[in-house]
């Protein structure tokens, strides 16, 4: 492919990207996939950089842009090499019209850029959850150690007990440790979560919000596999992908459940009042995981945030039910917008009297309304809240 012809490629994405984010469709990492999947002439360089080019545009389109057009014309306006590719070549883009418009550049849409600063962030702070991510894995400690194990690239050592970080883009799911269940690809983030979390060996814990099983496969190898873990979700396609991650992974969870949303007591009765401890790893708007799919920006609007603010009352109010008395609810949001961290902590503690929140002892973060708010200018992780919720 020609540099025009790239530059043509990610303006055919965006424009399958833009309508599917509008209408809460496909991600654009699968957009992308099937993109160059029907297009397999297209090298791996070509398509490294229109990938390059695609997430670049929706870096720097905070509003949803009206075209793709719109959106890399917003690039070229910063970048006179790629204004240059708009010549009319073959297979390239036509010369921008007299008067035609690049789409706005911002961090955010107008509502959210306030609701991020409503939450004490700013520039800077916002600007970072847009950078580009490492990649920080998870030795699995039911099978290995970070101190021995021999892996392809040396990885800086992080402050979870099993994390190393590689730079962005390593291929860490192609090397033999990960098929043989040494590791997880897992964001310090979450890890540091899982390690702070007030569970002990012989505990009943239910994670209920499992999805892939990520925190799931985590817990089991901080206790060495001896707690009773219990997976649920209402995701049967995420929760398909548990059993086969426990088994390559070594990790015993008890039971695999799949719920019925809005029933889910019918499947989780057995337990319900008997759980030490329940991990509520609530849907949300992802706002924490923007560096990885900025597009969740454009994914967004007040009605959709509404939306999952009822679901994670839910899901705490459903947590409350399973947790025995003097157990403990771990409560996690990968968003930095308080509206999914301390408004859902205090709506919870409004609505059952008795039970506190309960300080968490992490490295990094800083407490945030009844709970620890991390984020990437400060802590080099995801964006994340999380809080201890204790039962009377």
């Amino acid at each position: 492919m020609t540099p025009a012809a790239r530059v043509q490629a990610a303006i055919e994405l965006l424009d399958a990207i833009i309508p599917a984010a509008r209408g809460k469709g496909a991600p654009a990492d699968r957009i992308i996939a099937d993109y160059f999947r029907a297009r397999r002439y297209a090298g791996s360089k070509d398509r490294r950089a229109v990938r390059d080019l695609v997430y670049r545009a929706i870096r720097l389109c905070g509003p949803v842009p009206e075209s793709g057009r719109a959106a890399m014309l917003a690039v070229a306006v910063q970048d006179e090499a790629v204004a240059a590719l708009f010549d009319d070549s073959p297979h390239g883009p036509a010369p921008r019209g007299e008067g035609e418009e690049a789409a706005k550049s911002a961090l955010a849409p107008k509502w959210l850029a306030a609701a991020l600063r409503a939450s004490d962030l700013g520039g800077v702070e916002i600007a970072a959850l847009l950078g580009r991510a490492p990649l920080d894995l998870r030795v699995n400690a039911l099978k290995a150690d970070r101190a021995s194990l021999t892996l392809p690239e040396q990885g800086e050592e992080l402050v979870s007990a099993q994390g190393l970080r590689f730079p962005s883009g390593t291929a860490a799911e192609q090397w033999d440790g990960y098929a043989d269940g040494a590791f997880e690809v897992q964001d310090l983030g979450s890890q540091l979560i899982v390690e702070a979390l007030p569970i002990a060996a012989g505990d009943t814990i239910i994670d209920l919000c499992a999805g892939g099983g990520g925190k799931t496969l985590a817990l089991a190898a901080r206790l060495g596999n001896a707690a009773s873990i219990i997976a649920a979700d209402t995701d049967k396609r995420r929760l398909g992908n548990l059993a086969p991650r426990a088994a390559r992974a070594g990790a015993a969870v008890d039971h695999i459940v799949l719920l019925d949303p809005n029933r889910e007591m019918r499947a989780l009765g057995p337990w319900a009042g008997k759980a030490d401890h329940v991990l509520v790893d609530a849907p949300c708007s992802g706002s924490g995981t923007w560096r990885r799919s900025p597009e969740g920006r454009w994914r967004l609007d007040p009605a959709e945030l509404a939306r999952l603010n009822a679901l994670q009352d839910h899901v705490l109010a459903l947590a409350a039910q399973l947790v025995r008395p003097g157990g403990s609810i771990g409560f996690v949001t990968c968003s930095v917008l308080d509206a999914e961290g301390p408004d859902r902590v205090a709506a919870f503690l409004a609505q059952h009297p008795g039970w506190r929140s309960e300080s968490l002892s992490l490295p990094l973060g800083r407490p945030r309304g009844g709970g620890v708010r991390l984020d990437p200018h400060h802590d080099g992780t995801d964006g994340f809240f999380i809080a201890c919720l204790r039962s009377p």
